[in-house]
């Protein structure tokens, strides 16, 4: 009973944190039909923005430190996702090769300079000493970072709801998805609202950048290019544009890839793929995507 429930909490954290990155891609492939592949650069930029904050500027972790990191690199990462979507998406809508060909370039230019700038070797997260605690429920020992994931993804779930579905740039929003021509007729700024979806994208997925780096053991260029693909999975499985949908289907991956790789020897990977092509055959658009979104 100890070995499920660490198992399950582990697969709850997981899925958490590939919630922070398809929740972006989400966002912005479901609410504005631009495929973004350079989402993994975003959540590279959010890490290396964290790692810089907890060793240059605040270089003795603390919880304080650690939330002023994500928080940084939430917003670097929004700031590239705005910055990206002025300079070269804004030209690109209703392009789709064009908009999966330059955003492609886009990651990998990141990914270089990177490179370049750090070298590609892997660097350890600071974080605060009670990252490494645990905490006992029953008989299991659960590392307390688990619950950091999950809580950090439950409250930026509902930040993100809240926005769409009560605030007034949400109603642009999906206003503006429905009917662009008729919101822009009535004088209203839809491009704002499209922007403040890439910035809200981009935090997300920064944010999610440095818990990754922790649970990760480190900080690499390359790191965006792995969990980019789990994103898009859990975009298509949980339904494009649905952000409750998202986070149904990285729960459900993250459960099924840690009990998988447990009892069945590392086949994590096979079995979400059995999962994706299941949800491809029966239902296309996803758990909770819309048919003709």
């Amino acid at each position: 009973m100890s070995t499920f429930l660490l198992i399950l909490l582990t697969g709850v954290g997981l899925g958490a944190l590939y919630f922070l990155v398809a929740s972006g891609l989400s966002l912005i492939y479901g609410l504005m039909g631009v495929l973004n592949f350079a989402h993994g650069a975003f959540l590279t930029i959010g890490a290396f923005t964290g790692l810089w904050i907890s060793t240059k500027v605040f270089p003795n972790p603390t919880t304080w430190t650690f939330i002023a990191a994500m928080i940084a690199g939430g917003i670097a990462a929004g700031l590239f996702a705005l910055l990206m979507e002025q300079l070269v998406i804004n030209r690109l809508y209703n392009r789709h090769i064009d908009q999966a060909l330059v955003t492609v370039g886009v990651g990998l230019v990141v990914t270089a300079l990177l490179a370049g700038w750090f070298g590609s070797d892997a660097r350890l997260f600071p974080t605060p000493l009670w990252f490494m605690k645990a905490v006992t429920i029953g008989e299991a020992i659960i590392p307390i970072d688990r619950f950091v994931y999950i809580g950090v993804a439950t409250i930026l779930l509902i930040a993100m709801l809240s926005i769409l579905r009560f605030t007034r740039i949400g109603l642009i929003i999906r206003a503006g998805v429905e009917n662009r021509s008729m919101v822009s007729a009535l004088g209203i700024n839809v491009r704002l609202a499209f922007s403040t979806v890439f910035f809200i994208g981009g935090f997300a997925a920064g944010v999610g950048g440095v818990l990754i780096s922790v649970f990760s053991y480190g900080v690499s260029p390359q790191m965006g290019g792995s969990w980019l693909i789990y994103g898009f999975i859990v975009v298509v499985v949980g339904g494009m544009g649905s952000i409750t949908g998202s986070a149904i289907a990285a729960m459900l991956i993250g459960v099924t890839n840690q009990f998988a790789n447990y009892y069945l020897t590392g086949l994590g990977d096979f079995v979400v793929v059995i999962i994706l092509a299941a949800v491809l055959l029966t239902k296309p658009s996803g758990l909770l995507g819309k048919v003709n979104h």
